[in-house]
């Protein structure tokens, strides 16, 4: 027989479970298994704008595998946490599509440091601990930016590295606002400032502004960011004393530096106008709380002035139009160095304390209500967006029709519209038939289309250009006895190392942009240029910005490499001593 403990436990069992499901934690787990089962197989995703932006992730990728170091043996446009992640993901799911593994990989970082924050949240409220997470997973589940950079609907493949420090500073933002266990605040700022850090630099910059309005307004005591900031240094100082990482690191931000010399106040006043649909109804709820709060405020400076203390500069500082104006100037700052973002997603956790205060406080209704409108105005316009971009890709792609290709792996699992994928055949045929023409273009310092690599026809193109140059380079190392085991493509991305199961060169920069991330060749580089078995050259169309790139690597491929016609798309620099070994090989 069961006493009356044992029955009353076990009329308990059912009550907390029921209570696990509805809890928060639930619904994260169920997302990280639905993501992972999608990752267990091959789900093709609709080609869109910029596509090949995340091909970066397989040539680091690769690179790592081959035992190279990020930013030590090869140069980098941002930090290695995203390309380490998306390698470990990558053994994982074998099959996974890369822009997936791309978009999702950085979960294994912020999935655990929100399960604390909500762990923490829910204590005191499950609603808030909800009203937390579901936007994080909504931003972090849909792979799309908040901007639109092109008409048609199709895969944000872009950006993604810019999406995922917004994340970070989400996880971050909800922390330092909801957080009220010194212990999980102090590890979760850590974590994520040298996430951020190790993400780019520019995200670090931004939550670093984020942590200096806490600390001053009281919600970070001197302790506990004595603590997080301790753990932080920690951190870089194992990776730089380990593999010289932060300095390396540091060493390619300046080098970025020095070769975008824009002045700041353009960008500035170009972020901004890019998120107005946000930043009007912020503003607005601003000026609203700082009316409402001035008498505060202004008894809080006099306080100051009579009795100077920490505790009364935090009661300055504490002031909610304070932290709008914080955050939104950290957003911007960040969005002002970026292509594709969600940004300012971490207004969210914000907005919904200060809705929370003014709702639940001894505020006039009025003004109450007021401030809940301006914060949903502001809170609608980033999660509309994804929400509509995903909606119109994946439903828009119902009637899309798959590329075909026999050597891009997982790569290759896109697909576009019938029409597209027509134009981007008869486009191949046209680069290839009037180069004279795309000449010209180039001479002239334009491209063909203003927005050539937004085009889908051009990305579709340059995958089937892809998958013809590894036919050929087979064909080639069969027909003369060779086989390429370092290959360069000089172009703004190089898949053929992981496609073909080779090696890429060392010191060579990833994200190969001329005009904004390529570094002059040192004489690193230049050796292994030297080295290098082939260098692909793209010709369908001629761009100016390849020939740029061109420029900076032709020194060093001659005298040593040979050009030929690989296809009708790609010119090849073939190293001269690999035929020449492969001959005296055959000879003997």
């Amino acid at each position: 027989m069961h006493s009356r403990t044992e029955l009353d436990l076990e009329a308990q069992q059912p009550s907390a479970a029921r209570t696990f499901v509805r809890s928060p934690f639930f619904l994260l787990v169920i997302t990280a298994g639905v993501l992972a089962l999608l990752l267990c197989v091959t789900v093709p995703q609709p080609i869109g704008p910029m596509f090949w932006d995340h091909y970066l992730y397989l040539d680091a990728a690769n690179r790592i595998r081959d035992g190279q170091i990020p930013s030590v043996d090869f140069f980098t446009p941002v930090g290695a946490l995203g390309y380490y992640l998306f390698a470990g993901l990558q053994v994982v799911f074998p099959n996974g599509q890369p822009l997936l593994l791309a978009s999702w990989c950085l979960l294994l970082v912020t999935g655990p440091l929100m399960a604390l924050v909500v762990f923490d949240v829910q204590k005191r409220s499950a609603l808030f601990a909800h009203a937390i997470l579901l936007p994080f997973l909504l931003f972090s589940v849909l792979p799309f930016n908040t901007g639109d950079f092109y008409p048609y609907p199709g895969s944000d493949g872009f950006g993604i590295y810019n999406r995922q420090v917004c994340q970070l500073l989400y996880v971050l933002a909800a922390a330092l606002v909801h957080v009220r266990d010194r212990r999980i605040l102090v590890f979760v700022v850590a974590a994520a400032m040298v996430a951020l850090f190790f993400v780019k630099i520019t995200g670090a910059v931004a939550g670093t502004v984020l942590c200096l309005m806490a600390f001053a307004a009281g919600r970070m005591p001197f302790k506990s960011a004595l603590a997080a900031a301790l753990l932080f240094f920690a951190v870089l100082a194992v990776a730089e004393i380990s593999v010289s990482a932060v300095s390396a690191y540091l060493n390619d931000i300046l080098a970025l530096l020095a070769v975008n010399d824009d002045s700041l106040l353009p960008r500035l006043l170009q972020a901004a106008s890019l998120n107005a649909d946000l930043l009007i109804p912020a503003g607005l709820l601003g000026l609203v709380l700082f009316v409402a709060h001035l008498s505060s405020f202004a008894q809080s400076l006099r306080r100051l002035g009579g009795q100077p203390s920490l505790s009364a500069l935090a009661r300055v500082f504490d002031q909610p139009f304070l932290w709008l104006a914080t955050f939104v100037l950290a957003g911007i700052l960040f969005e002002s160095q970026n292509t594709g973002s969600q940004a300012l997603i971490f207004l969210l956790p914000l907005l919904l304390k200060i809705v929370a205060d003014e709702v639940t406080g001894a505020a006039l209704q009025p003004r109450a209500i007021a401030v809940a409108i301006l914060a949903l105005a502001a809170t609608l316009p980033p999660a509309t967006a994804v929400l509509q971009k995903s909606a119109r890709a994946w439903i828009g792609a119902i009637n899309n029709v798959p590329l075909e290709s026999r050597n891009l792996k997982t790569m290759g699992a896109v697909n576009l519209r019938p029409i597209l994928a027509l134009r981007a055949e008869r486009l191949r045929d046209i680069y290839t038939a009037h180069r004279p023409a795309f000449d010209a273009f180039a001479n002239a310092g334009e491209l063909p289309s203003f927005l050539l690599y937004s085009d889908f026809d051009f990305q579709a193109g340059w995958l089937a250009n892809i998958d013809e140059a590894i036919d050929a380079m087979r064909a080639y190392e069969a027909a003369n006895g060779v086989r390429f085991e370092t290959i360069l493509n000089i172009d703004f991305t190089n898949p053929f190392p992981w496609l073909m199961d080779r090696s890429a060169p060392k010191h060579v920069a990833i994200g190969a942009d001329p005009f904004r991330a390529v570094p002059p060749p040192d004489e690193n580089v230049r050796a292994a240029l030297r080295s290098v078995d082939i260098a692909l050259v793209p010709t369908c169309p001629v761009t100016n910005v390849n020939r740029m790139l061109l420029s900076l690597y032709q020194p060093s491929l001659q005298p040593g490499h040979e050009r030929v016609t690989l296809t009708r798309c790609f010119d090849a620099f073939i190293r001269k001593e690999l035929k020449a070994t492969a001959s005296a090989a055959s000879s003997s």
